[in-house]
């Protein structure tokens, strides 16, 4: 646990400022890029994370920052592009981020996330089994938890994984390894489509028949495990990760570094995919009896490495 802290410190903190203050940032855009995360986005990632432990608190629905999580990148990289000059590289990585929250807005809202009540809808139920667990069930503890991990620590994160589109200040022309980019952008978000397409049919039809009283069949076993969901367990948050990577990457081009200071979102994402899925794994294997031989057999996020 320890060792975890450590790491989510260095990764949030330490490496950001070290990159930050002793990479090379271009003198001409240092000021506005100051001013851009400090003076303006500050205020409006804070307005965010009240909104989201308030809500949360008064609804006991606390899965608002899910309900945000496609949407307010759309407006931080909008925002950040506009505010920065809007290059043709800036405004490339906005797009690009726009397609990937539509089409996971679109996932989100179809298993009835959202009403027009918009505090109210699904809730992730994770939170309900965590919030049941020694340690988590007191009042105060969850509160504390609900505001510096759920509503701070994860908003934090969000905004972190849209910052790269800051690099991409200035009027560097796009080159072919943008392009290249964009298309494997697109390419993880089909695929990341497909893989929740894929899980809603499979839940879907379980379902189905479980309410109409028909023999399971294939769906006994409770989860899927077929098309992308055979290759990896977690094909969605797989493609998920590799999205914000390749975000990532776009600031690796228009730097000509390949560590630079917007590299601590997505590092920060896998490790909070990697505590993600080993908190849904523990969930699905008490829940269904052949799920650890699934484990054993099936890559968790990458084809062919077991971990």
């Amino acid at each position: 646990m320890l060792l975890t802290i450590l790491l989510l410190i260095f990764t949030v903190v330490v490496l950001p400022v070290i990159t930050f203050y002793f990479g090379y940032i271009d003198p001409n855009l240092k000021d506005l890029m100051f001013d851009i995360l400090f003076n303006q986005m500050t205020y409006v990632v804070g307005g965010v994370v009240a909104y989201c432990f308030i809500v949360g608190e008064l609804t006991k629905n606390n899965s608002q920052v899910d309900k945000l999580w496609s949407i307010v990148p759309i407006y931080y990289v909008w925002h950040m592009t506009l505010a920065g000059g809007a290059s043709d590289r800036m405004v490339l990585m906005a797009v690009l981020a726009t397609l990937w929250g539509i089409r996971l807005t679109y996932n989100f809202a179809r298993r009835g996330a959202y009403t027009w009540k918009f505090w109210e809808g699904e809730e992730d139920y994770r939170w309900e089994v965590l919030r049941n667990r020694p340690g988590f069930n007191k009042p105060i503890v969850w509160m504390i938890f609900n505001l510096f991990f759920i509503c701070a620590y994860q908003n934090v994160l969000i905004f972190l994984f849209t910052t790269p589109i800051l690099t991409a200040m200035g009027d560097t022309p796009l080159i072919w390894a943008d392009y290249l980019l964009a298309a494997l952008f697109v390419g993880a978000v089909v695929l990341e489509y497909v893989a929740d397409q894929q899980q809603w049919e499979f839940q879907t039809e379980k379902y189905r028949r479980i309410t109409n009283g028909e023999p399971l069949g294939e769906y006994e076993h409770g989860f899927i495990r077929t098309g992308l969901w055979g290759i990896v367990r977690h094909p969605n948050y797989a493609m998920e990760q590799l999205v914000w990577v390749l975000f990532y990457l776009f600031s690796v081009v228009a730097t000509e570094q390949w560590l630079n200071w917007s590299i601590a979102g997505c590092l920060l994402l896998i490790i909070l995919f990697k505590g993600s899925s080993d908190f849904s794994e523990d969930i699905s294997a008490q829940k269904y009896p052949d799920y650890k031989d699934y484990q054993k057999k099936v890559p968790r996020f990458i084809p062919f490495l077991k971990f």
